[in-house]
């Protein structure tokens, strides 16, 4: 089993470590997040409110919202002077959080204090953000975890994933979670879970999406692209257009083609 000190060297804190506690694989956590997140609102001390000004709230019980999932449009610059919890969308948002108009937000999501979550945003539910975080424009965020001090800042995917802390997604790279389907899979509308091939074994993983695991200090160079199913321990680097292969890439790497250009930065890496 990969531990979870070669992916987390700052776990200790991230307030909501906890989701890590049970974990007998580093991609458990995504099994259950939703019920996770509707434990932690359903036990959280912030204000409750119903109402964000402006904001467009669509929440309650009628019959489209709950097939579209309740959640709120942004329509011109919010600073959250406190932590906010709204509690019919499943919401909560730390104090000091910057929202951008054009940002979609849908519960139940969990946002940490003083993130930037910009123009054009569209975070999809079943969602925890830490603190200091960015959700930039145009990125799309479901089913994942975001730990502190990480950054997504233009045009991102983040699809079934965790991210660690002081990691930044270059622009335009994405976290895949969707396997190639067979034609079978889909006119029957069913997705095999996806397999990893780790320490010896073939791990089947029992997710059907699965994204990436991205350890902290992680660097993702713009318009690369992380195949369902990689797990990338901390430190690592991934040039710029690179397609990553799902697997496991160990701590302090730097995953690039055969003909990438030499490095300048100082501080020597492992070449995979």
């Amino acid at each position: 089993m990969i531990q979870l000190e070669e992916f987390f060297t700052h776990l200790a804190e991230f307030e909501h470590r906890s989701i890590f506690d049970d974990a007998q694989q580093i991609w458990d956590p995504l099994k259950n997040l939703g019920g996770t997140l509707r434990s932690t609102l359903n036990a959280t001390q912030a204000q409750h409110r119903e109402t964000l000004t402006g904001a467009v709230m669509v929440c309650g019980d009628d019959p489209s919202v709950r097939k579209m999932g309740s959640g709120f449009y942004v329509e011109r610059w919010i600073v959250m002077e406190s932590a906010v919890y709204l509690e019919p969308c499943g919401i909560l948002i730390g104090a000091g959080t910057v929202l951008e108009p054009g940002a979609i937000i849908k519960g139940p999501a969990v946002i940490g204090a003083h993130c930037e979550i910009r123009q054009g945003a569209y975070i999809r539910g079943n969602v925890l953000v830490g603190d200091h975080c960015v959700v930039g424009h145009n990125t799309e965020v479901k089913n994942s975890i975001i730990m502190n001090h990480s950054e997504a800042g233009h045009f991102n995917y983040i699809g079934d994933s965790i991210i660690g802390s002081y990691v930044n997604l270059g622009a335009g790279s994405r976290l895949a979670n969707v396997q190639f389907r067979s034609l079978e899979e889909k006119k029957n509308g069913f997705i095999h879970p996806i397999a990893i091939f780790l320490e010896g074994t073939v791990e089947d993983t029992g997710l059907s999406k699965f994204g990436s695991v991205l350890g902290d200090n992680v660097e993702i160079g713009c318009n690369a692209v992380l195949c369902p199913g990689t797990l990338m321990g901390a430190d690592n680097w991934v040039y710029p257009n690179t397609t990553v292969p799902k697997g496991y890439y160990p701590v302090n790497r730097f995953v690039a083609p055969k003909d990438r250009k030499p490095r300048t930065q100082s501080k020597p890496l492992n070449t995979q």
